[in-house]
């Protein structure tokens, strides 16, 4: 199975993993509707696809922007979303707000996309690491990253025959850390080590990752660990 000529819809397509996502899918011949929250962002993405490309700002704490964005898309092969929020620090400093939007990324999020929009082939979602080793101050995104685990099982049995899958990606170069300055390199060197794969993560390991979920037909309701090993380590 190929997705050339098939349409999904892309929703984090402005940058990082959900650009360099929306980019093969495109390569590979289908056609990509890209949704995000910023459209400048978008409009960079399309840019680099060319031609006619759609572009939508979503928000998936807002459902009626959620049913907007299905509303527009139409019928579509595929849905992918690698949206996420960060609410990260002690538990006496977060708010309710941040947990509220970390959890409409992973968990209410997807249960709207899944609700909304009329898919025919397959969803995935992107979970994390964090959820298999959790850390001080990641409460809220192991807890997320870990519903969305057992969420996709549960789509997969009420959605069914539609697939319902998700990736969860390790430490991967793909932008995240650039904010680290001169540190970054040493951070990413101590995560080689430690993995098994003894490297990190590229953007290339995860559309590979993507594009197996969206064309084996056999897959569904599955986490595919795309880590190196670290939740391991």
């Amino acid at each position: 199975m190929t997705i050339e000529g098939s349409r999904v819809v892309v929703i984090g397509a402005g940058s990082g993993i959900g650009r360099a996502i929306a980019l093969a899918v495109a390569k590979a011949g289908a056609t990509v509707v890209l949704a995000g929250r910023e459209q400048d962002k978008l409009g960079r993405t399309a840019a680099e696809i060319g031609g006619e490309v759609t572009t939508v700002a979503v928000d998936l704490a807002d459902e009626d922007s959620i049913a907007a964005l299905a509303a527009t898309a139409g019928q579509v092969d595929h849905v992918i979303s690698t949206a996420s929020a960060a609410a990260n620090g002690p538990l006496a400093e977060l708010t309710k707000q941040a947990i509220d939007n970390a959890f409409a990324a992973k968990v209410t999020g997807p249960l709207l996309l899944a609700k909304h929009f009329d898919v025919t082939g397959s969803m995935l979602f992107f979970s994390g690491v964090i959820a298999w080793r959790p850390a001080p101050q990641r409460t809220v995104m192991a807890t997320a990253n870990g519903a969305l685990a057992h969420l996709v099982q549960a789509l997969a049995v009420e959605l069914a025959p539609v697939r319902v899958n998700a990736i969860s990606p390790g430490i991967v170069d793909s932008g995240a850390w650039d904010g680290m300055g001169e540190a970054k390199a040493a951070f990413l060197d101590s995560v080689a080590a430690k993995n098994p794969a003894r490297r990190v993560g590229s953007t290339e390991d995860l559309t590979e990752a993507a594009l197996f979920a969206l064309t084996n037909r056999f897959t569904t309701g599955t986490v595919l660990h795309v880590d190196g090993g670290g939740r391991l380590a």
